[in-house]
């Protein structure tokens, strides 16, 4: 079978198609046929080397996310010629998802919602997960009000959704003027560009995509959560009462049919900015890099 590999950390030349042994499903795994995968700016720094430690040993398969149709199956809730979509933490399992096979614990997996391509649910796993599970530790009540910073990205246009689909009231920091227009279309009721502009203690939660620190915004005894591990940890709020978390995405089944669950009703869309066939991984990358995307970038197989 086909893989993307990597025997050495670089730019996108160093991104490979090898063949591969097709591997096998243990107890507890189901084997799925690959349709679709998509780019993460996690698989940017893993293959340009930024990782550091946390990376698995080279030669690696890249990958995160998966779209396909069960092959082989012991397991009753996920049958042979299912669709499914799924998750798997590349950095902390080396099970790289940009293969023609790959075997994947049942609770990685969830049925593929129906309403949408598996090309289209192979960019939800990572960004809406790391949405969903972020958004049940701010733990807001319908009505309340929440600030998501970096709403336009991946991430944050899936927190968007989620939070109306939730009740919520969300207003969004976005980093470009084009980028307006496009939050309130998620469900934004406010959308700006200068963080100068945030009201002072408003909001009852902030959800921070990209390491912003907007903490002037959240109001006192709120909640303030950040998913930009890179950035370095919440500045300490708890003078005013406000719990504070850097949230890092795990593999996650049920939060997985939730996510389903809402795209099928119609309460979340996937964003598709592009979409490349495997032998042009080094172009899709090259895309990524460019960066000013209005959705995610699929790899087809």
């Amino acid at each position: 079978m086909r893989t993307v590999r990597i025997t050495r950390f670089g730019g996108p030349d160093v991104l490979t198609i090898a063949e591969a042994p097709a591997p096998r499903a243990q107890e507890g795994e189901v084997l799925v046929r690959v349709v679709a995968s998509a780019l993460n700016p996690v698989d940017d720094k893993t293959r340009e080397g930024a990782i550091g430690e946390g990376a698995p040993p080279l030669p690696m398969t890249l990958g995160w996310e998966l779209a396909g149709i069960v092959v082989d199956s012991r397991e009753e809730s996920l049958p042979v010629g299912e669709r499914v979509f799924g998750m798997s933490h590349q950095l902390d399992t080396a099970r790289g998802t940009w293969a023609d096979l790959v075997a994947v614990p049942v609770g990685s997996l969830a049925a593929a919602p129906s309403a949408v391509s598996l090309v289209e649910a192979a960019t939800l796993p990572l960004p809406g997960l790391t949405a969903l599970q972020t958004l049940d530790w701010l733990d807001l009540r319908a009505g309340e009000r929440l600030l998501v910073a970096g709403a336009a990205g991946a991430v944050g246009g899936l927190a968007v959704q989620l939070a109306r689909a939730r009740g919520v009231r969300v207003d969004a920091l976005v980093s470009r003027p084009a980028q307006v227009e496009a939050a309130q279309e998620l469900g934004a009721e406010w959308a700006t560009t200068d963080p100068a502009d945030l009201p002072s203690a408003a909001y009852d939660a902030v959800f921070d995509t990209f390491g912003a620190f907007v903490t002037g915004a959240v109001a006192d005894g709120g909640r303030y959560a950040s998913v930009a591990t890179q950035a370095g940890p919440v500045p300490d709020l708890s003078g005013r009462s406000v719990r504070t978390t850097v949230n890092q995405v795990r593999e996650d089944g049920p939060g997985l049919a939730e996510l389903a669950k809402a795209v099928d009703a119609g309460q979340v869309k996937a964003r598709v900015e592009a979409q490349y066939g495997l032998q042009d991984v080094r172009a899709a990358h090259e895309h990524f890099r460019r960066g000013r995307l209005t959705g995610k970038i699929a790899l087809v197989l």
